[in-house]
């Protein structure tokens, strides 16, 4: 990822992805060396100079007007949230304090998490029958309750989810819209980070992703923008097998970007009934584990006693 040139990396990606059929320009007989629309052709749909629209690309003219961008949204086919990326790649940014760290094999990041809101932490923890988690917008997790860590154990802080939904095999077992999942998460994490880019955390991520993952480097490279919305998480629990849930993202205000995911089954319905189930599953083993500890500590005070 070219950070100091972000706005050129976007623009040849995608001009890559429109057909020149698309954009009423029809194709010779000869062989196109570049796929999608030559830079030349961008700069005459959009009414500006090839050699402008050149600098643009090469980075050298990084502040056209809104007149120009929005131009060149609409020859790219862009929808408002990438062409509210495309305006913010070309506008200043406050610079941000921050702290970065090397992820390790695990997925668990060793950067120091922004701290997450006590009344949050008790809200999630008193839904028992609603999963939930708080993530931050490069989608890792900072808190979570019993139930969403018994629908997955990535569900826990520390792992980052992207990372662990693409390279995890068991979290692709359990994902059964694994192929849609991943490519609207990939065009999420370009749509939280906006124009900030040179994040470390970011620069991490993606870094370990596009050496690690080749539908990450792919989907990455698309630059696609695109806010994570509403949807309905599908499952294939070992436990309790084939589940639905609706999933809402709910932002934290105050923070920088967390966010907090619930998850939900229509009421009476076999979903809400399996999702009940794996509650108590999880209770249970919360007090099998209660349970161990309170004897190992009676233990421990008998042999003090002694």
């Amino acid at each position: 990822m070219d950070a100091t040139n972000a706005l050129g990396e976007f623009l040849r990606a995608r001009r890559a992805l429109v057909r020149p059929e698309d954009a009423g320009i029809r194709r010779g007989g000869g062989l196109r060396r570049v796929p999608g629309l030559r830079r030349e052709e961008v700069a005459m749909l959009a009414g500006i100079s090839a050699d402008y629209y050149l600098r643009l690309e090469q980075g050298r003219d990084r502040n056209p007007s809104l007149q120009v961008l929005e131009a060149l949204a609409d020859v790219l086919n862009l929808d408002a949230p990438a062409t509210a990326h495309l305006i913010g790649l070309t506008r200043a940014r406050p610079s941000r304090t921050r702290r970065s760290g090397r992820a390790g094999d695990s997925g668990r990041a060793s950067r120091r998490p922004e701290p997450v809101p006590p009344g949050i932490l008790q809200l999630i923890d008193g839904w028992p029958g609603n999963p939930a988690y708080v993530e931050n917008r490069f989608t890792d997790v900072l808190a979570a309750n019993a139930l969403a860590t018994a629908l997955s154990p990535n569900h826990s802080p520390g792992v980052n989810l992207l990372r662990a939904i693409l390279l995890d095999e068991t979290e692709r077992e359990l994902r059964r819209d694994w192929e849609e999942l991943t490519e609207a998460g990939i065009a999420a994490l370009r749509a939280n980070a906006g124009p900030d880019v040179d994040d470390p955390r970011l620069v991490e991520l993606v870094g370990e992703l596009s050496v690690r993952s080749e539908r990450f480097r792919r989907l990455w490279g698309r630059h696609d923008v695109r806010p994570k919305l509403a949807r309905v998480m599908r499952l294939r629990h070992p436990k309790v097998g084939d589940l639905e849930l609706q999933s809402n993202k709910l932002a934290i205000n105050g923070t920088d970007g967390l966010i907090l995911k619930v998850f939900h089954a229509e009421p009476g319905s076999r979903d809400a009934e399996l999702l009940g189930i794996l509650g108590s599953l999880a209770v249970s083993r919360e007090d099998r584990h209660d349970d161990r500890s309170a004897s190992a500590s009676d233990k421990h005070q008998a042999v003090d006693e002694q």
